[in-house]
């Protein structure tokens, strides 16, 4: 059983993932997209990057790859699905999440350390958290402000699927906090199912010991837990 990273042209954080996996214990390979789903794939991994350039939007031509029906199928079947960053974008314009990432409000990229707030603590991506707790995590986007509709909003909201909101070090969410602009600080969320989850700050890098802070690792221990 294995972790399948999925390669498009231009991802950049496909090494990342599969070190950050491998230091965890976790089987994990890099597919590249044309190539499909290896038959014992037990988790996918939508990396960050800039998949081909961001042309037209962020991540809109890697969802329409032939290997995304795939990635669909698996995840109507329950197999645990991440997209970080780019792939949060990916996973947004493929409809295995709501909503969309788009321009920061800065219309800068912006690449620092962030603190989240864990808002729920019962899924696989969170279980190794408890509710509330604040976490330590860098941003590398252009375009990771979250956008949707306020009646989709209102459902995300009600039907508890964010996962990570932008805070201070005290676990206060406020505009000064929110690096992008998201709506109600969002940083992360769930899809239909709670083992599909895209977020836009990387937890594979702040996973290695000697690379900096590790609150991402139990982010990527849903893996083990879907």
């Amino acid at each position: 059983m294995t972790v399948s990273i999925i390669r498009f042209g231009g991802s950049n954080c496909d090494r990342d993932a599969e070190r950050a996996l491998t230091h965890l214990g976790i089987d994990a390979e890099i597919v590249w997209h044309e190539d499909g789903l290896p038959a014992d794939t037990s988790g996918i991994v939508l990396p960050g990057g800039f998949s081909y350039g961001d042309y037209l939007r962020a991540g809109a031509m890697a969802a329409r790859s032939p290997i995304v029906s795939a990635v669909r199928e698996a995840a109507a079947d329950g197999t645990p699905v991440l997209g970080v960053c780019n792939g949060a974008q990916i996973g947004c314009e493929t409809g295995l999440t709501d909503g969309a990432f788009t321009t920061n409000e800065s219309a800068r990229f912006q690449c620092e350390h962030v603190h989240l707030r864990v808002e729920r603590d019962d899924t696989p991506w969170t279980a190794a958290y408890d509710e509330g707790d604040v976490i330590e995590i860098p941003i590398a986007h252009g375009e990771g402000r979250y956008e949707i509709s306020e009646q989709r909003l209102t459902e995300l909201e009600n039907d508890g699927r964010v996962l990570f909101r932008y805070c201070d070090e005290n676990g206060e969410s406020s505009a000064d906090a929110n690096p992008n602009g998201s709506k109600h600080n969002i940083a992360g969320i769930l899809g239909e199912r709670e083992t599909v989850a895209v977020l836009m700050p990387h937890p594979e890098r702040a996973t290695l010991p000697d690379v900096g802070p590790t609150d991402g690792q139990g982010v990527l221990r849903g893996f083990e837990t879907a």
